[in-house]
């Protein structure tokens, strides 16, 4: 043990000559809050039944991927085929008075020209001859009326997007405006959660560290909701190649909440031995070996750094480049 520290003391110097030194300054770092995030839809719309009845057919399942007016389901209602017979039924009823008044309104014409019967009951007969016109406008207008709702029994899709949710199935009595289907569309995202004491440090565009199965990505904050519920503040962040395979799946998420001061130093500068780290610091007096201690590694300007936390004083000149 003698032997190896002499040689240890022996071979400082040398090294303190062949690398650099430079001053150690206060740098500031960034601090970052580990929260979840939640990967979900950017829009998330039921798909609603326009008319109550019973869901004859149901076309999708959840996963599935639909387009925007893609039918979902179809939804019955057995009584507008009942009132539509009733509404042709009065048509042809209609139909049959009228064709009855017209033929009395061209007898009436030819009584009139020969001085048989007076222009007051051609009146009435031509008066007849418009009503029943207008009851048989309006019987096909009630009939467009029970067609138009027939047609509203086809469930449509809202948006684009992936089928999340169907609560029913083929069969089931649903009600005008209750929910066949939920769809989610207009992309992914990351939605958080953040504790409100970090709300005053958060803005709209900060870069943020996400934690994925395929490594680590950075997404920027794209919006902050100002309700805050629970005390929790709700803001997005818009990360490219999110996963989407989940919806609704939990991610690690570091969020930049302040700064602070700290001493870096290169991670080539800190050396380990016997379980203790060690830098090398240059003075008047020569180079000579400081036990340190270590904190969280940085990334600046692409180059590894170092934090460390006792051993060194802002001044400090420290050898780097050490193998």
């Amino acid at each position: 043990m003698l032997a190896l520290g002499l040689a240890a003391a022996l071979a400082m110097p040398a090294a303190a000559a062949r690398a650099d030194t430079a001053p150690l300054a206060p740098v500031a770092v960034t601090e970052w809050k580990a929260v979840y995030g939640r990967i979900e839809t950017r829009d998330r719309i039921p798909a609603r039944a326009r008319i109550g009845g019973t869901v004859a057919s149901l076309a999708v399942a959840e996963g599935d991927t639909v387009a925007a007016g893609q039918v979902l389901a179809t939804v019955v209602d057995a009584k507008i085929g009942y009132q539509l017979s009733a509404i042709d039924a009065r048509a042809a009823a209609l139909d049959a008075q009228l064709a009855n008044a017209r033929a009395e309104l061209e007898r009436g014409e030819n009584l009139l020209q020969r001085g048989v019967t007076t222009a007051q009951r051609l009146d009435q007969l031509r008066t007849q001859v418009d009503v029943l016109t207008g009851q048989i406008a309006a019987v096909h207008a009630e009939r467009q009326v029970l067609e138009q709702q027939a047609a509203e029994g086809a469930v449509l899709a809202p948006v684009a997007g992936r089928v999340l949710d169907v609560p029913l199935a083929a069969g089931a009595v649903v009600m005008p405006g209750e929910a066949v289907a939920a769809i989610g569309g207009g992309g992914f995202f990351l939605r958080l959660a953040v504790p409100e004491r970090h709300a005053a440090t958060l803005a709209e565009g900060d870069a943020i560290r996400i934690e994925t199965a395929a490594g680590e990505a950075e997404g920027r904050l794209a919006r902050i909701y100002p309700l805050i519920e629970n005390g929790r503040v709700l803001a997005d962040v818009e990360v490219e190649g999110l996963p989407e395979t989940f919806v609704d799946a939990r991610v690690l998420v570091r969020l930049p909440v302040g700064a602070r001061q700290a001493l870096l130093v290169p991670a080539d500068a800190v050396v380990g031995r016997a379980g203790l780290d060690f830098v090398i610091v240059t003075g008047p007096a020569g180079a000579k070996e400081r036990a340190v201690v270590i904190g969280q590694r940085h990334d600046i300007g692409g180059a590894a750094m170092v934090e460390v936390l006792s051993g060194l004083r802002p001044g400090d000149r420290v050898v780097t480049g050490n193998e």
